[in-house]
């Protein structure tokens, strides 16, 4: 156990932290495109604030959280999402007295569930998320599906689409709650345990459930679209209005109603078609009311996630390489008693911005040509006794062996040529 990862979580390996960082690169420049600028929570939050954000009904909070008590008999829990922690650090720093919108995203945050771990999702997965405080149009909600939908794709994930929904606000849900209460009613004695739990607690989840049962009781279940209000009519329709003008592929499906009690008027997925049928590669929608119940202020909100982990998991299902960056722009070696020259003439390439190492465990110069070739380095610099004399340097380009001999003062410049 002592050199094995706990259930659920894994390694991030030196020969594939490239790919980490090449999608977080694209990630932060969708976010900048659109003018959201990056904030960092903490690992683990009070309790009290899932238990008031996300509700204590969820499945998340009644059987997934990490929660227990630290020295100070407080409890905490680590974050089992990223919009509470984003709405409490909104409130905690008066974010709202600033111009608003307010636009955050995080990004690499590290999300913990106690589940069964499965495909693109470990009981510790990393997301990516934005979310916006202050904007109440359905232009926000529309610009964040949007910015989320053109990443993924021009990151490489093929077959994408937009499931939209609206579930409405607290001025008419509870009566599309009575309705569904009614329908479930003569039907829930026949459906899973999970659903029969949710019934009491939050009937809506009760839509959401994968069982194929479940799913063929609740087919005709009454829709929420066809009992909103006024003002969450006009805001769905607003953001179809936006979706149309951009033109990507969307279809509104009642059936979305996510795992977190906060959402109101728009929830979103985006998914992609796998062989093994629909994937959700990224999820989120509207919280108007939840900033006013972790603080004082009624304010607007909208967000997504987005898991890092599911994101590589279905590049790589689609044979997509990402460019892998060179581990070294050279890499010198010596012989004899020349180190100390080598050693030297590494810090100066690496103060001049040229990436290059050197043997440090004795290796005889054979073998140093050998590891040099393993490292994948362009071009391989040599210190031997008429170099270390002269103050020279002789570099050979390892695609062709050209070679050239020049100053230890212009090495850096000519190995960037070389490599061009």
């Amino acid at each position: 156990m002592l050199t094995q990862a706990p259930k659920g979580t894994r390694d991030v390996l030196p020969a594939d932290s490239y790919r980490w960082q090449y999608i977080e690169d694209r990630m932060r420049k969708a976010a900048a495109l659109a003018g959201y600028r990056e904030a960092r929570t903490p690992v683990f939050e009070h309790t009290e604030l899932f238990l008031r954000g996300i509700g204590d009904t969820t499945d998340v909070v009644q059987k997934e959280m990490y929660t227990f008590e630290d020295k100070g008999k407080r409890s905490v829990t680590l974050k089992p999402e990223g919009t509470a922690g984003a709405v409490r650090c909104f409130v905690e720093h008066n974010l709202y007295a600033e111009p608003l919108p307010c636009k955050l995203y995080y990004l690499n945050s590290p999300i913990f569930r106690y589940e069964n771990p499965q495909s693109g999702r470990l009981r510790e997965h990393h997301q990516f998320g934005m979310e916006c405080f202050g904007a109440k149009e359905a232009t926000v909600d529309a610009e964040l599906i949007l910015t989320a939908y053109h990443l993924l794709q021009e990151l490489g994930v093929g077959n994408l689409s937009v499931e939209i929904n609206s579930i409405g606000c607290p001025n008419c849900r509870p009566v599309y709650h009575q309705r569904l209460k009614d329908f479930l009613g003569e039907r829930i004695n026949d459906m899973c345990e999970t659903c029969r739990e949710r019934f009491d607690r939050n009937p809506l989840r009760v839509l959401d459930c994968k069982e194929k049962k479940c799913q063929e009781l609740t087919k005709d279940a009454p829709s929420m679209l066809d009992l909103l209000c006024d003002e969450c009519r006009d805001h769905f329709e607003k953001l179809q209005r936006c979706l149309d003008g951009a033109g990507i592929p969307y279809s509104v499906n009642p059936r979305i109603v996510r795992g977190l009690d906060y959402y109101t008027k728009t929830v979103f997925e985006i998914v992609t078609e796998t062989p093994d049928g629909k994937l959700t590669v990224c999820g989120g929608g509207r919280y108007d009311n939840l900033v006013e119940q972790i603080g004082d202020q009624s304010i607007p909100a909208v967000g997504f996630g987005m898991g890092l982990e599911r994101v590589l998991m279905l590049l790589d299902g689609e044979g997509i390489e990402l460019p892998k960056p060179e581990w070294y722009d050279v890499f010198v070696t010596f012989m004899g008693g020349n180190q100390q020259q080598a050693f030297k003439l590494v810090q100066q390439l690496r103060a001049a911005g040229v990436k290059a190492d050197m043997d440090h465990v004795g290796r005889s110069l054979k073998a140093q040509f050998k590891y040099a070739n393993k490292t994948g380095a362009p071009v391989t610099a040599v210190i031997g006794d008429d170099e270390a004399a002269s103050g020279t340097v002789k570099l050979k380009r390892m695609s062709d062996g050209t070679e050239q001999t020049v100053g230890v003062k212009d090495a850096a410049d000519a190995i960037r040529a070389m490599k061009e």
